[in-house]
């Protein structure tokens, strides 16, 4: 066993006594990010005595080449941005035949090709230019598209967050497969990325199941429910955190609950709340901390949040249940059921996106307005004639026709 009098990391306190036993000294440039002695881990900066001139290490955006077609990456300490070769513009050099953008309304212009440019249209706008005003009550995401943007919608920033907090919200899934993606639901973070040692708050899906996750600057807790039970049309979430413990509900299954590591109590989180999705085009760049690489695929809706026990719940955004920006985002559609009609006592049944009408005894077609005849297999009961008798329908019941050397009622006698 080795006692030590105190252990410094990165550089020494400058004294005439270091100067004298070890001659120049430099400190330490670069990121330190583990620290164990005889496999006790300490918390760097949780358990430092002291310290000077230590910031928090985050990676370079531009580590992830985010410009295209031949752009360059530039930053500094907290911003970034692409510069861009000739014929090219946008935040990541993505455009080409949008000079003359004929969107609308703030759309995102984004080149489908040479000559066609396709109108990703802002909250609230819908149609080929984004000039049809839409209202929506329960926003729907679709994800990912073939261009690689994501739907979203950003909220201005959830005050008084940093010690306690409580969010319900329900989701409707687009398909089953979706549930098994990495699906981003909603995301908050210090910087607005999530980055290693930035506090963050996110809720998603991955294979199936609700993953709830936040960093308070010490390390990560997280909480996975058992999975969803995909035959339930609509799925409810429940969750907090009070200090370091969080707790996440859904659906009919038991809470569970979670302690965040290390000594810290205070979520500090500045960027805004993101519903669905995230702000930056490519996948590749949706909140490292959360580590979900698609936006979400379906309906969000009734998003609630209060951030102390004695508040009523109230919608996240400024004016209330308004956000600041959007993209790609439509009105949740309603049932498939809701747009078809079955007649005569038709009963509509849905399995995901197959809609159909269930037939009571003597109708048939796609809304039950036809008449089944009594000469049709699907009539109860079916026709009875036999050794090949042809059925013909008469105003009252039906007669069989026999074949050659065939008799009786329903051909039955040779």
């Amino acid at each position: 066993q080795i006692n030590f009098g105190s252990v410094f990391l990165g550089n020494v306190p400058v004294h005439e006594e270091v100067h004298r036993c070890a001659g120049q000294i430099r400190g330490y440039q670069g990121c330190i990010r583990d620290f164990q002695v005889n496999n006790k881990e300490f918390f760097i900066i949780d358990e430092a005595l002291g310290g000077r001139n230590v910031e928090n290490c985050n990676v370079p955006i531009c580590d992830y080449h985010p410009c295209l077609n031949g752009g360059t990456c530039t930053s500094d300490a907290e911003n970034w941005f692409c510069e861009c070769p000739k014929l090219y513009s946008g935040k990541l050099c993505q455009f080409a035949t949008c000079d003359e953008n004929p969107c609308g309304n703030g759309a995102t212009c984004f080149p489908k090709s040479r000559r066609d440019a396709v109108c990703l249209c802002p909250y609230g706008r819908s149609g080929i230019l984004c000039s049809d005003a839409v209202n929506i009550s329960q926003p729907s995401f679709s994800g990912t598209d073939v261009f690689g943007y994501t739907s979203f919608l950003a909220y201005s920033t959830i005050p008084n967050i940093t010690f306690y907090y409580e969010f319900r919200l329900k989701f409707q899934l687009a398909n089953h497969h979706s549930a098994l993606q990495d699906n981003l639901i909603f995301f908050t973070g210090q910087k607005g990325q999530g980055l290693n040692g930035d506090d963050f708050l996110e809720l998603g899906l991955r294979n199936g199941r609700v993953v709830y996750s936040y960093n308070l600057g010490s390390g990560t807790a997280t909480i996975i429910s058992k999975p969803l039970d995909l035959t339930l049309h609509i799925h409810v979430v429940h969750l907090g955190r009070y200090l370091q413990k969080g707790w996440l509900k859904v659906d009919d299954q038991k809470n569970k609950t979670v302690t965040s590591p290390g000594r810290l109590v205070g979520l500090n989180v500045f960027s805004q709340f993101y519903l669905g999705g995230y702000h930056e085009y490519t996948p590749e760049l949706l909140p490292k901390g959360s580590g979900f690489k698609n936006g979400f695929q379906g309906c969000i809706f009734d998003v609630q949040v209060r951030t102390s026990m004695n508040q009523e719940f109230k919608s996240p955004g400024t004016p209330e249940g308004h956000p600041n920006s959007g993209r790609s985002v439509g009105q949740c559609k309603d049932s498939p059921c809701s747009l078809i009609k079955c007649r005569n006592g038709g009963k509509c049944i849905e399995s995901g996106s197959t809609v159909y009408c269930h037939c009571l005894t003597g109708w048939k077609g796609a809304f039950c307005t036809e008449t089944v005849s009594v000469c049709e297999p699907e009539h109860d009961p079916p026709p009875l004639c036999t050794h090949g008798g042809t059925c013909v329908s008469l105003p009252n019941g039906y007669a069989c026709h026999c074949p050659l050397g065939t008799t009786g009622t329903y051909c039955e006698q040779g």
